[in-house]
This record gives C-alpha cells, structure tokens and sequence, in this order.
C-alpha cells in the first residue's frame, strides 16, 4: 500500500512537471509569435552583396526556415528553401518568388500565412547579411 502512495505521488510530480513545461513553452512561444507580427524586415542592399550562394535561417517557435539564396550582378535571381518546419503555414513559400521578382525583401505577406512568411523573409535577410560581412 506504501508502494502505491509513493508511486502516486511520483506520479503527480512528473505530470506536474511536465504540465509546467508545456505551459512555460507555450507562453514563450506566444511571445515569439507577437514580436514577429510586429518585426519589420528591413531591405538589403543587393549592391553589397558580391555574386554567390549563401545560407541563412530564422527561428520563430515553432516555426523554423533554412534558405539559400543565390544572388548573381547584385540581383535575387533563386531562392531555395532547404528546410521549413510550420504547422500551418505551408503556402508561405510562395513568398519567395515575390523576393526575387522584386529583388527586395519588402514585399507584403501571404495571407493566412503571416508567420512563416516572416520566418522565411528573415532567413533570406540572414544569408544576405551573412555575405555582405
């Protein structure tokens, strides 16, 4: 009977645990998700950025964006999207072809998508910042 006592107790314990866990990433990724919505990406000036391919990424839990972005005589001319983890946001990536189309990362949004269209605009922000450094 001890036993049992003591493995309830346990018991409560770990699921109290786990419960306090959950709740503190949930929280932190509500805060994540309201900064972003607020974020403005700021433009890049292409003119820094010498002929290449380079590889940025951005994490907005939950949402997780690998790119590569290939720039040649300082114009986007391809975007690959080499890893993106979202829930929802699937149709995020046609953002990329508005990028490179306006050779600018000031393009608006894709609707029903917003996170991860921001994730993905940061990660293209990273790897061109990454090459003009």
């Amino acid at each position: 009977m001890k036993r049992f006592f003591r493995f309830l107790i346990v018991l409560a314990i770990v699921i109290g645990i786990i419960v306090t866990v959950g709740v503190i990433a949930l929280k932190n990724m509500e805060a994540g998700m309201r900064e972003l919505l607020t974020l403005t990406i700021e433009d890049v000036d292409l003119a820094l950025v010498p002929d290449g391919t380079y590889a940025g990424d951005a994490t907005v839990l939950p949402v997780s964006v690998e790119v590569n972005v290939t720039v040649v005589n300082h114009q986007i001319t391809a975007i690959e999207i080499v890893k993106h983890f979202t829930g929802q946001g699937q149709s995020a990536v046609a953002i990329v072809e508005d990028v490179i189309a306006e050779n600018s990362l000031e393009v608006d949004v894709i609707a029903g998508a917003t996170y991860s269209s921001k994730v993905i605009l940061l990660a293209i922000q990273d790897a061109l910042l990454g090459a003009t450094e």
